[in-house]
């Protein structure tokens, strides 16, 4: 193996040591602990393992790298290469045994997202990008690359967001100016909907308040699939905060316009 790249072999060998740990708890009676001392922020023992035994994997075979993890913080992230890792994305639907939630790896080279997978291990679905390609591997089934939709316009398009109470203010009534123009908004995806998007089924992913695990694995799987995503400001989405992913340039200019109007 590279001492900088990875392959699509070795990113899946890092989702099957993440899924044996998240499959043993999903859909079962299991510990929750909450971060925030006033709200809910969840963190499950699924959590915690499933990273553990990632960042495991990445020290034995990258140990010049650095980690970014949200269970156990950062370690070398001065380093060129860079793995984020969100062990489970949408904690809260996993807690509830609804599979959109996932496992997401992404590796920044230079500060920029190159590389990233998010498994669904429940469904049997792995998405990845290569650096080159986004790819969909499902159980069972031969590895096939996926695209975003092109041609669409707001007026036809379906929108994804996990929920439109995390928009606040300003925010929030751009979302509800992108709901009145598009064709369908649907809610509670968390990153899976970024997947639709990547594979071209939906045309719009939007969320607000990320943070940089939330999203450096979603940016490679959005482009190499053809489509863009920014920060709503336009800027890269590799920091978080509020993002938004589409299939093509152009609808995620129309997008942008929209949400953001003053």
């Amino acid at each position: 193996m590279s001492v900088d790249i990875p392959d699509i072999l070795f990113m899946r060998r890092l989702a099957e040591a993440a899924a044996q740990e998240t499959m043993r708890y999903f859909r079962s009676k299991l510990a929750i602990d909450n971060k925030f001392k006033v709200g809910f922020d969840p963190v499950t023992e699924g959590d915690r393992r499933a990273e553990a035994a990632i960042r495991a994997i990445l020290d034995k075979e990258f140990p010049n790298h650095g980690i970014l993890g949200e269970e156990y913080g950062a370690k070398n992230t001065d380093r060129s290469h860079v793995w984020v890792i969100d062990p489970i994305d949408g904690t809260r639907a996993y807690l509830a045994g609804v599979p959109v939630w996932g496992t997401l790896v992404g590796l920044m080279v230079e500060g920029h997202a190159k590389y990233g997978f998010l498994d669904q291990p429940y469904t049997g679905e792995f998405y990845v990008a290569d650096g080159r390609q986004t790819y969909l591997i499902e159980r069972g089934k031969l590895a096939k690359i996926i695209s975003t939709r092109k041609n669409v316009a707001l007026k036809d398009s379906v929108i994804f967001t996990t929920s439109p109470f995390l928009f606040k203010g300003v925010e929030r009534a751009g979302i509800d100016r992108l709901e009145a123009k598009c064709r369908l908004m649907r809610y509670g995806t968390d990153c899976y909907g970024a997947a639709m998007v990547a594979s071209g089924h939906a045309d719009i992913f939007i969320e607000s308040g990320l943070q940089p695990y939330d999203v450096v694995a979603l940016i490679p799987l959005i482009e190499q699939a053809g489509g863009v995503i920014t920060r709503s400001d336009g800027s890269p989405a590799e920091k978080g905060g509020t993002i938004i992913a589409a299939g093509s340039r152009e609808l995620h200019e129309e997008a942008l316009q929209v949400f953001i109007e003053n």
